[in-house]
């Protein structure tokens, strides 16, 4: 497997009660879809948050959170952080706050 099952399992807690929620393997990771929109997710040795070109300043304030590189070149609007860092609640918390503003304000697909 190419995630961390228990990174998995600590985004599936996190997102229990959020209706809309799916999940769905990309790109060797999994990815958790908000009435289709990607919001968040677990790959090799991390997790990858979506909080928005917007917000992408205010989740990099976050301490252990990097600009999503994972082509290689950075992908705007998106950002990670390691698994050291993803196991720490209040900071995913924060993360997934600035990721569900900006996912809740996009259309269905």
């Amino acid at each position: 497997m190419a995630y961390d099952e228990g990174l998995a399992q600590i985004l599936r807690d996190d997102l229990h009660d959020v209706a809309g929620i799916s999940e769905k393997r990309m790109f060797g990771g999994l990815a958790f879809m908000l009435n289709g929109n990607m919001l968040c997710g677990v790959h090799s040795g991390g997790g990858m948050f979506r909080p928005g070109k917007e917000r992408e300043a205010q989740a990099l304030e976050i301490e252990g959170v990097a600009p999503m590189t994972f082509t290689g070149r950075r992908m705007g609007g998106f950002v990670e952080m390691s698994d050291e860092v993803f196991v720490d609640d209040e900071r995913r918390a924060r993360l997934l706050t600035l990721c569900r503003a900006f996912v809740d304000d996009l259309p269905p697909k």
